[in-house]
């Protein structure tokens, strides 16, 4: 199955662009020394934490709108503020003038651009649960920084980039790739290393600052429980060994030598961590997608902004992604996606439909008709091991591509698949304005609470138990504390 250009208008979040990359991940060390156990005492002088010329720069706007834009939250960008003062004074670096962003995105990420601009999604401020936390991630992306591992990367990637062109020019494109995924191996290796030395950077930084050296091994264990859940809802394997090209070292690995830098400084239990502060911080702030880039409920899609809705077949799991929206039957026997392209042409569904963006397509199945009034054109499809039911639909000079996938394509199926096609439908302005984020709230637990009684609060639909264990930091098996703040999700 191949398919032309895509523009998912209703997906702008979080495109993995080369630049994110570059600074997420990393390319060379420029030194490799033991960090002491304790540091220099912090400076008198408090560095600037605002970068005037950085927040003009190009990377930076283009950065911001692919993860979805700023996300503004006055309490968590001042609680914020506040720690990125006592980690610029304690890093290395101290004279580098930094400025935090909140991106409006539930992903759960955070990087750093050479020039000081630090970025943290809210899904990452969602998931931490006190300032040691949220100040470790800040501390390892200074680490970043000060040891210039982004500048590193960006200037070995551009590099690469030239190499691979060049052999792809000269030799041929296969050559030209075999010289990429060299690099890559090369970029891997280094960035391994280098997630490791910004971690044991990080880890001496908040506590040159003031704060619990541990926070930053029960944030990366709160990481990897998420990613362990993400994916058992989705259906997908989580690796438990680091892939050759990852850019990451593993999340246990992370976690063990966070542990032990965090030993080399002090006993557990001595460093501010203020989970009453940054719980009060982060009350209220929206959780999940941003309605604006569409939101999923159960197997239910709604777009507010294009003003469409979708409901995948029983048992489906949907992940809205930036380039499509995509579901999985239980053990992934089944899919779906839905996507978008604009409607140049303007021609009849039915030529759209066999212009080729499709391979295996059968043409003699190709039919015309409507969806909820919409101009459509159905057919099937098969490739290999698959076999496809396809719709188009035109709608406000897009056309939608709704694709279904299953090993055999009996009556039933199809059936099912249909009824998924028929769901398609425009939102009424009403219906529209209805659709608003989640949000989080803050409660303190009574007497008679306890992890289930909370559980029966959250507003999520798949594994509340399991989402609100994960957001506060706890175990199955756990006793809530009487009085102390805890966060759930809600409805508006």
């Amino acid at each position: 199955m191949a398919a032309g250009p895509v523009r998912i208008s209703f997906g702008r979040r979080a495109l993995a662009f080369a630049l994110a990359i570059s600074l997420a991940g990393c390319a060379t060390l420029e030194r490799q020394g033991e960090l002491p156990q304790q540091g220099p005492a912090i400076p008198p002088a408090a560095p600037r934490t605002v970068g005037v010329d950085a927040l003009t720069t190009a990377e930076h706007k283009k950065l911001v709108a692919q993860f979805g834009g700023e996300y503004h939250w006055p309490a968590a960008e001042s609680y914020l503020n506040a720690i990125l003062v006592k980690l610029a004074a304690a890093s290395d670096v101290p004279t580098t003038p930094y400025r935090v962003t909140i991106l409006n995105t539930p992903v759960v990420n955070a990087f750093a651009l050479p020039s000081g601009n630090l970025y943290i999604s809210r899904g990452l401020l969602a998931l931490a649960n006190d300032s040691a936390e949220v100040a470790a991630v800040m501390a390892h992306e200074i680490g970043h920084v000060t040891a210039r591992h982004a500048a590193a990367r960006a200037e070995q990637e551009k590099r690469a980039a030239l190499i691979a062109s060049a052999a792809t020019v000269i030799q041929s494109r296969q050559k030209g790739e075999e010289v990429e995924n060299t690099q890559r191996l090369s970029f891997a290796s280094f960035s391994r290393q280098q997630e490791i030395e910004a971690d044991r950077i990080g880890v001496n930084v908040i506590a040159r600052a003031g704060y619990d050296p541990y926070g930053a091994a029960r944030f990366l264990a709160s990481l990897g429980r998420s990613t362990a859940l993400r994916a058992e809802l989705l259906g997908q394997k989580t690796k438990d060994k680091p892939d050759i090209l990852a850019t990451h070292p593993s999340t246990p690995e992370r976690i063990a030598q966070a542990t032990q830098t965090a030993r080399q400084i002090s006993a557990p239990g001595i460093g501010a961590s203020d989970r009453a502060g940054y719980l009060a911080a982060i009350d209220g702030m929206n959780f999940g997608e941003d309605p604006s880039e569409g939101i999923v409920r159960g197997r239910k899609f709604l777009q507010p902004r294009l003003r469409f809705a979708f409901s995948a077949p029983e048992g489906f799991v949907l992940d809205n992604t930036p380039r499509a929206l995509l579901g999985r039957a239980p053990g992934g026997v089944e899919a779906v996606r839905v996507d978008s392209v604009p409607d140049n042409a303007g021609g009849p569904l039915e030529n759209y439909l066999a212009s080729g963006w499709l391979d295996g397509l059968l043409r003699s199945s190709i039919q015309t008709g409507q969806v909820n009034g919409m101009p459509a054109a159905f057919g099937t499809a098969r490739a290999g091991e698959w076999n496809f039911r396809v719709a188009v639909v035109r709608k406000d000079g897009d056309i939608y591509r709704l694709l279904f996938a299953a090993r055999a394509l009996d009556d039933a199926t199809l059936a099912k698949f249909d009824q998924s096609i028929q769901s398609f439908r425009q939102l009424t302005d009403e219906e529209a304005a209805k659709v608003k984020p989640l949000k989080l709230q803050i409660i303190k637990a009574g007497l008679t609470d306890n992890v289930d009684s909370f559980a029966r609060r959250m507003a999520t639909v798949d594994r509340p138990l399991d989402i609100f264990l994960l957001l506060n930091g706890l175990s199955h098996g756990a006793s809530l504390k009487y009085g102390e703040a805890y966060k759930i999700v809600v409805d508006q």
